[in-house]
């Protein structure tokens, strides 16, 4: 793993105890007001904070100046393997949690069982991030106390790592086959967004797309955008007016009934947006439908 730091000292020695399949360790440290951070590993792993971080650290998957790539750290992180991950500190913060590097081999052998190998595969290429840890962050320190000091055969320590990796995961059964772009959205959840959509007919912040697929809004937009090449709002507007058209057609709502249906602003806002898309406005293209 490449881990480069400035700024971070650990506070008290690194505990660690290697298993088969993992590297279990404990830090304890302090980062100062603009300390920095790098860390990519060729395996996947997991991170856990003991502590909330999410005020005082912040985090991007690149280099930016653009403070729209950087979001808070939250408390529990699943990273696939090979992403990239750099770090900021805010201000001055003492914090603990635990990292677990995960043979992928060994990963993937222990929750086929559980939950099927094309499922597993499926998790772990997703990225998680939570702040709602619940009772992970009992089973992390129990998984912390026996890298202390150990109490049990190494299994026990194995299968608590196990039950922090499938209470983090998102295991979804794949379908197949699943074209999925490399580093982008699976087409079931595009089609999980486009029903929240259409449930909804009103635009949804990247907040609530990115929890209806189980991803942090950082990595969701890049993912959404080299999935469709698309911005998430550019696609809504796209996905309503196809909304629009079908209530044109099928009903006979008043133009101004069904922008306030689609939460448009007012009948104009429909209107303007309807000709950027479309080349006409909703009442002649209804007219031009029902004349044929």
């Amino acid at each position: 793993m490449i881990c480069q730091t400035d700024g971070i000292r650990s506070t008290s020695p690194v505990r660690w105890r290697s298993f088969q399949g993992m590297c279990a360790v404990h830090w304890e440290a302090h980062g100062e007001a603009g300390a920095t951070g790098y860390y990519r590993s060729p395996d996947p792993r997991v991170m856990l904070f003991f502590n909330d971080v999410s005020r005082n650290i912040i985090l991007s998957e690149q280099v930016s100046d653009n403070s729209q790539q950087w979001r808070p750290m939250l408390r529990a992180l699943y990273v696939p393997a090979g992403v990239p991950m750099w770090t900021q500190f805010n201000a001055g913060h003492v914090f603990s949690h635990l990292d677990l590097h995960l043979d992928s081999k060994w990963l993937l052998s222990r929750l086929s069982p559980i939950m099927s190998e094309a499922t597993a595969r499926e998790a772990l290429r997703k990225p998680v991030e939570l702040q709602d840890v619940g009772a992970l962050s009992m089973v992390a320190q129990a998984l912390a106390n026996e890298i202390a000091e150990p109490s049990r055969s190494p299994y026990f320590a194995e299968s608590l790592a196990i039950t922090m990796i499938t209470g983090l995961i998102d295991p979804v059964t794949p379908e197949i086959p699943d074209e999925t772009v490399q580093g982008g959205l699976t087409p079931r959840q595009i089609r999980r967004l486009r029903q929240l959509l259409s449930e909804g007919r009103r635009r949804l912040s990247n907040a609530e797309l990115s929890r209806a697929v189980g991803l942090s809004e950082g990595w969701f937009y890049h993912a959404f955008k080299k999935t469709t090449g698309k911005t998430p709002l550019q696609w809504q507007q796209e996905q309503l007016i196809v909304m629009v058209k079908d209530c044109l057609h099928q009903t006979d709502m008043t133009i101004a009934e069904i922008a306030l249906r689609h939460d448009f602003s007012d009948q104009g806002h429909l209107t303007r947006v309807f000709r950027r898309h479309e080349g006409t406005t909703p009442s002649a293209w209804r007219r031009e439908l029902r004349s044929r």
